[in-house]
């Protein structure tokens, strides 16, 4: 039987019903499904296309139990059928690593050599310099945490439900999961189907409260 791979809700619905969950069933996710949530959430934007991510998928309930325990003993760890580890690899500045990604934009068909040649210069400026950011960890963090945000509601148009953690010892993932040094976890993120007790939803502040107009702290009204 072939699985529909055709997202349950639409884009709209799916941003408004995702939330955390705090339970979830043993059911599991269909294969083909999870590769096209993955398909579709990696096409989120980074800096570049350095796209710096690495998600380590893990299924098999003795690394989930392994996992479990460097996250403080969270019950969705091992109750979700699939838990990623999601990661930022600092490596992406590295020479070997920018050809890689030139090649690929070329092979797209969207990068030319005018624009391949300032990627060449223009990549190592920007980490030699980060303008923009304090570390090389922030930097990947924050790409990463863009596909995180996509990968979430891409599960949640399938009818997937998600909970990403920042409650674990870093340390210890990293050891009990082969991490390099040079790759940083930046969050696990549990996926599978909601069990009671259903997480109800927490409110968001208001756009009047959050959004300003033209400098910070200055109203802003639509």
């Amino acid at each position: 039987m072939t699985t529909e791979l055709s997202p349950s809700m639409n884009l709209k619905d799916a941003i408004e019903q995702r939330c955390a969950a705090r339970s979830f069933r043993s059911d599991s996710i269909p294969q083909a499904i999870l590769a096209e949530i993955l398909r579709l959430g990696l096409r989120s934007p980074s800096g570049f296309n350095l796209q710096p991510w690495r998600f380590i998928v893990v299924q098999e309930q003795g690394n989930k139990e392994k996992l479990r325990a460097c996250a403080f003993n969270q019950r969705q760890v091992t109750e979700a059928p699939v838990v990623l580890i999601c990661c930022g690899d600092r490596r992406v500045n590295q020479t070997d690593y920018i050809e890689s990604m030139i090649k690929l934009g070329k092979d797209a068909g969207g990068v030319n050599d005018a624009f391949a040649d300032y990627m060449r210069s223009a990549i190592p400026q920007l980490f030699e310099h980060h303008p923009c950011f304090e570390s090389m960890e922030a930097w990947t963090n924050r790409h990463t945490m863009l596909a995180v945000a996509h990968l979430m509601i891409v599960a949640k148009s399938f009818g997937v439900d998600t909970c990403p953690i920042e409650g674990f010892v870093s340390a210890q993932v990293k050891e009990g999961f082969n991490i390099p040094t040079e790759v940083d976890v930046c969050c696990l993120l549990p996926m599978g189907y909601a069990a009671e007790p259903f997480k109800l939803y927490g409110g968001r502040f208001g756009i009047e409260q959050v959004c300003y107009g033209e400098s910070f702290g200055e109203s802003f009204q639509v």
